[in-house]
């Protein structure tokens, strides 16, 4: 069996989930392939799309929400300015070369971009393998409803089934798998051993600080917060590729001479093992760090959400009582004092969380995916047996 996963440079989740559902792919015996479409396309589409999702997520991020919002309140209107369906439509024609290269049994797309691309191919007939969409956020990006011809749309919770149904997606296509994070963070890790691997203190409260991949936020101002609560935490700060967050990072530990612990790393792959040694997470709203989070049961503190789908994130946890929201009003520490003065909080919002989670959804996934690929080929070899008829 032989997959094709697509997805676009646009953040580090779309293509961490690609890699996932690869990796579990693999395992099964199927040979994968994971593609940047724009890369293959255009490099020069490629570059202006990483780029410009960054600059204007981060650095204009009220254009960005601005943008977000019209698309998903009136996309007829933007539909005549819409330059993806230009760029897809001409890219498609080059794009049909690689995939009757490859022969996948399966396509699944990680990006909305990705699957827009292909739905328009096999609406031309260029693709006839079954094709599936993943949306990686816990809403419905304004795009998907435009992609109509996919088989189905994989969704982080059968509880966003209403809101894609009202953006136009047929229910029969949704696929309330959620959101495929590597099958790692499925394997139970108790805390105390957890906390043996990292030499840290079952004993004492564990806080994880994530930055995300692209600077958002100031990771040495939410330690500095942390450490002036009063509770002897130990910190463990993940700065992943970004080297400036984690020098500033190394400095202030140099300098802190007060109780808590703190521990910086930069790149790390053992995220999971993190998760089962904290006792909360703090962390910007990427649709996979939830996922993963959720998939370790460990309430959220979120801060410095990207405009758009990342604050959808937000209401969708909030309001299923899976994590708090750091704001103006609402700062880092009176989020933090709230958690670990009040056990009954604590234990409800791990209840929350493990009762809506879906953290087999890759298992779920390239299990739908397999039966769907055999299917398909026991009929195709029905039809190719059956006797011809001549009338005479």
């Amino acid at each position: 069996m032989k997959i094709l996963l697509l997805t676009v440079t646009a953040g580090y989740g779309h293509h961490a989930t690609a890699k996932a559902v690869a990796d579990l792919f693999e395992k099964k015996g199927a040979e994968t392939k994971i593609v940047d479409v724009y890369e293959y396309i255009s490099k020069m589409v490629q570059k202006a799309l990483a780029k410009g999702y960054l600059l204007s997520s981060k650095y204009t991020p009220e254009l960005y929400r601005l943008f977000y919002d019209k698309t998903s309140k009136n996309r007829e209107k933007l539909d005549k300015m819409n330059m993806v369906k230009l760029v897809n439509t001409l890219g498609a024609f080059k794009f049909e070369h690689f995939v009757d290269n490859f022969e996948p049994d399966a396509i699944v797309c990680t990006h909305v971009l990705a699957a827009h691309l292909v739905s328009q191919m096999k609406q031309r007939d260029m693709v006839t393998a079954p094709c599936i969409g993943i949306a990686t956020d816990y809403c419905i990006h304004p795009y998907w409803e435009d992609v109509l011809h996919m088989d189905g749309l994989v969704i982080a919770s059968e509880l966003i089934t209403r809101t894609a149904v009202k953006r136009g997606i047929p229910e029969e296509r949704l696929l309330p798998f959620g959101i495929p994070i590597h099958p790692k963070f499925n394997v139970e890790i108790s805390r105390e051993e957890a906390c043996k691997q990292l030499n840290l203190s079952p004993d004492r409260p564990t806080l994880l600080v994530m930055s995300g991949s692209m600077g958002y936020g100031n990771s040495t101002e939410t330690v500095r917060q942390i450490t002036e609560l009063g509770i002897d935490f130990q910190i463990l700060a993940v700065c992943g590729n970004n080297k400036r967050t984690y020098h500033k990072l190394c400095d202030f530990k140099a300098e802190y001479a007060g109780s808590c612990r703190i521990d910086v790393m930069g790149f790390v792959d053992n995220v999971e093992v993190l998760m089962s040694a904290s006792d909360c997470i703090i962390t910007k709203p990427g649709g996979l760090t939830v996922s993963e989070s959720i998939a370790k049961g460990l309430p959220m503190i979120l801060v410095h959400p990207i405009p758009g789908q990342e604050e959808r994130n937000v209401e969708f946890l909030m309001n299923n009582g899976m994590a708090l929201r750091v704001t103006k009003t609402f700062p880092l520490d009176e989020a933090l004092y709230h958690l670990f003065h009040s056990p009954v909080r604590m234990r409800t919002v791990r209840e929350t969380i493990r009762a809506i989670g879906h953290p087999d959804a890759a298992e779920r996934l390239v299990d739908y995916v397999t039966e769907l690929v055999r299917t398909r080929q026991e009929n195709q070899t029905e039809t190719a047996e059956l006797p011809c008829t001549v009338e005479t």
